[in-house]
């Protein structure tokens, strides 16, 4: 069914808003993918602070121009089927991870690319920033290696001061 204009304007300035208030934008072709499916990748990705946006592509093109971002001639050729937008709007890379743990366990949901920090990115780097461990899991990380090396630090001063304390007796 044809949208009429109204609604075509309507769907325009809801991308428009959805990508203003993005920090993270990830394409992906959901071409034959169960509707079923698609209504879990939705829940996945709002528990995860994201949310998903299909739109047809001419809509998306004038979003983006309306909204000064010039990624639509290098994003065109990478977008084949039929496109969806995985917005992060709390965290920069849950949609990278939820959609690539999605793509794993549905063939035919495939990721395009994305929009990171303001650039385009392609689909190689979309999936590297989709390994990369979560930011708490990071800081844990950090304090554990500040914690340790402190650990080690007082271990050592404390073999010095035993060994002053022997060699005195």
């Amino acid at each position: 069914m044809a949208l009429t204009k109204e609604q075509k304007t309507k769907q325009v300035q809801d991308i428009k808003e959805k990508v203003a208030n993005q920090k993270s934008m990830i394409f992906v072709d959901f071409n034959k993918v169960p509707s079923k499916d698609m209504f879990e990748l939705r829940k996945n990705l709002k528990e995860g602070g994201c949310n998903l946006k299909i739109a047809k592509k001419t809509l998306v093109r004038v979003a983006f121009g309306q909204s000064n971002i010039s990624f639509w001639n290098k994003m065109k050729s990478a977008i084949p089927g039929q496109l969806a937008l995985v917005l992060g709007i709390e965290d920069e890379i849950a949609p990278a991870r939820i959609a690539n743990k999605f793509a794993k366990e549905h063939q035919d949901f495939k990721i395009l690319g994305g929009i990171f920090e303001s650039r385009f990115i392609d689909r190689e780097k979309v999936l590297a920033l989709a390994n990369l461990p979560s930011r708490n899991e990071l800081l844990s990380r950090l304090v554990g290696s500040l914690s340790s090396s402190m650990t080690s630090f007082v271990r050592v001063l404390d073999k010095i001061k035993e060994s002053k304390e022997t060699a005195s007796v």
